[in-house]
């Protein structure tokens, strides 16, 4: 807030990542912040997480020097309201600046810097911290003035307060001061038709839904190219179309986060912790043996290591060490396919992050599914680099074509993460079975219509040509939205906390899996609810009640006749009824996705991998 700090309110670590990250404007009680970009936010409080394949990511995404992955600063829970601790949290700022006084008498709308609105704080009591205003409202008490409901976006992730003064006057700034403007509502059912906005030098009220569209209305101005995360360099220039939008709209922030799993990276646990930990450790490895140990025990890390003892450590040191050199990189911000050669190694794994069991595919199965592996433990490290408005992330992009917003000023050297564990269940189909699939003609023919509303889809965004996913991208996709569905009625559960990760591989690296998954921020994770549904009694029921709700819409003819090329869709025989989920569970946004490709469906195309015998 301007001019004092104050605690304004309390988020989750983890919302910081997924609602309401940087850039993202978050609803108190009575005020409308916005996060502020990382170049204001005090690491007091942060803790750095080790994911090291995941940092490397993010560097090559960023094309930065990004040396941590930090979790959001947070307060304990029992921290005493009168220590420090209180002054940790992340910075905000007033978001929007106009505010609109609530007495239905009196409605004023004005920006908070004219100090017609006085800012009423609570020295323990964030959810009391309210702008007022003096117009004396009903029972002589000080009206809240809250935030105007509306803010202007561009596609390009600027964000501005609406041009209040402009929009009054028809496109136009009045160029002499005096005039008062009011916020009136008409009737009760609370649409931007019933909104207007009066001045008070007698120009025409204008309502509010002649501000609402797809695209700029000519009494809107061009984007002026402002980022208020930002505050020292809010303007940018932009000239982009300008779009109204209500506050707190869900397409005002979207997030971009890559995630990755930890991976085994040597047989025993003190190896896989050196190894996780490496960029910290290395600085010892070199040194004498005595020297070495006492600087080890000093480090940051050491708190995670000192169970396993002095000694043991450094020989796992030097273990690393001996073997690091020999370690392929390969591509950095490949993700994927490491973590396909784990779960997919022969040997189960045990590791107090990683942790998976081999079990036999269900009977009637075996011609399509090479086999399950049930993880039954695993750790999650999310991290927020960019976010866009309006559209959400196109996947695929290249970080250097400057497709999204940026989270701080300079280049960062950090960037916010989330760590989650929990368990999921591998499923690996067979490749001969899916290549032979996908040369069929008629499989070739549904794909081109499907690639075909992709190309359109794009055109209409002005995006490149190009990034399509494939046909084996898409069957795999879908089944597991369909499997997903299935699983939420078993496990307990919600269909919510159910994430997938799908492993299509490309010519040059045959991978053909899927990774349903649940996850969550406590130290323990989940309690095994979803690895139960892998066993091999259970998993063949649920994948065959899984194809049979496939099979049917309750949309259908609409579902299932669906041609992509019409609109320009990423998906076919998809829709809410049979196949979309929560967008905490699709990495795709539930793009890509086509119930024909997976089962016989009513337009009976008869191309379904798993179609009925």
């Amino acid at each position: 807030m301007t001019g004092s700090i104050l605690r304004v309110g309390e988020l989750r670590p983890n919302q910081l990542l997924h609602t309401y990250g940087v850039g993202s404007v978050a609803d108190m009680p009575n005020l409308s912040v916005m996060v502020c970009g990382l170049d204001e936010w005090d690491r007091n409080g942060s803790r750095e997480v080790p994911e090291a394949r995941l940092l490397a990511a993010v560097r090559a995404k960023l094309r930065a020097p990004v040396e941590k992955l930090l979790t959001p600063p947070y307060t304990p829970e029992t921290a005493d309201p009168f220590d420090e601790w209180t002054r940790v949290g992340v910075p905000v700022t007033l978001f929007p600046r106009w505010l609109r006084c609530t007495n239905t008498k009196c409605g004023l709308l004005a920006p908070v810097e004219t100090g017609v609105f006085e800012l009423v704080t609570h020295p323990f009591s964030p959810d009391r911290i309210r702008y007022v205003h003096g117009c004396r409202g009903r029972g002589g008490g000080r009206p809240t003035a809250v935030p105007a409901r509306f803010v202007l976006a561009c596609a390009q992730g600027h964000l501005d307060d609406f041009p209040w003064l402009f929009f009054a006057h028809y496109g136009s700034v009045p160029e002499y001061s005096g005039h008062t403007l009011t916020l009136d509502e008409q009737g009760t059912t609370g649409d931007a038709a019933s909104l207007w906005v009066r001045c008070s030098c007698g120009v025409p009220p204008r309502s509010m839904a002649q501000a609402i569209g797809e695209k700029m209305t000519p009494n809107l101005p061009r984007c002026r190219g402002r980022h208020p995360h930002l505050r020292s360099a809010q303007f940018a220039g932009c000239g982009e179309e300008t779009r109204t939008l209500g506050l707190g709209a869900t397409n005002s922030w979207f997030g971009m986060q890559l995630s990755a799993f930890t991976l085994p990276q040597a047989d025993a646990e003190v190896d896989q912790r050196v190894a996780e930990l490496w960029e910290t450790l290395e600085v010892v490895a070199d040194l004498p043996e005595d020297r070495g140990k006492k600087l080890m025990t000093r480090l940051a890390c050491w708190g995670e290591l000192e169970q396993y003892g002095v000694d043991e450590v450094w020989k796992a040191v030097q273990r690393r060490a001996e073997s690091s050199g020999d370690d392929d990189q390969g591509d950095e911000s490949d993700l994927m396919t490491p973590e396909w050669n784990a779960f997919t190694d022969p040997q189960p794994v045990r590791l107090p992050d990683f942790t998976t069991e081999k079990e036999r595919p269900p009977v009637g199965t075996e011609r399509w599914l090479e086999e399950v592996v049930l993880v039954t433990r695993l750790r999650k490290v999310s991290a927020l680099y960019g976010f866009t408005r309006i559209d959400a992330p196109e996947w695929g992009e290249d970080a250097g074509d400057g497709g999204f917003a940026p989270i701080s000023i300079t280049r960062p050297t950090w960037v916010p993460c989330a760590e989650m564990r929990g368990e999921g269940i591998f499923l690996r189909f067979r490749d001969d079975e899916l290549a032979a699939w996908e040369q069929c003609e008629d499989v070739r023919r549904r794909c081109e219509q499907l690639r075909a509303g992709h190309d359109r889809w794009r055109a209409q965004r002005r995006l490149e040509p190009g990034h399509w996913p494939g046909a084996r991208y898409l069957l795999l996709h879908t089944f597991a939205h369909a499997l997903i569905r299935e699983f939420a009625l078993e496990s307990g559960y919600s269909a919510a906390g159910i994430g997938e990760r799908i492993y299509a591989g490309t010519d040059t690296q045959p991978m053909a899996g899927v990774l349903l998954y649940t996850a969550a921020p406590d130290s323990e994770g989940t309690l095994g609810g979803l690895v139960t549904l892998g066993r091999r009694d259970r998993l063949g029921t649920l994948i065959e009640q899984a194809l049979d709700a496939a099979r049917l819409c309750s949309s259908d003819p609409l579902c299932a006749e669906r041609d992509p090329r019409e609109h320009g869709h990423l998906y076919g025989s998809a829709c809410h009824a049979c196949l979309f989920a929560s967008e905490t569970s699709c990495e795709r946004g539930n793009h890509y996705l086509d119930r024909a490709l997976l089962v016989d469906t009513v337009s009976d195309l008869g191309i379904g991998f798993l179609a009925a015998p």
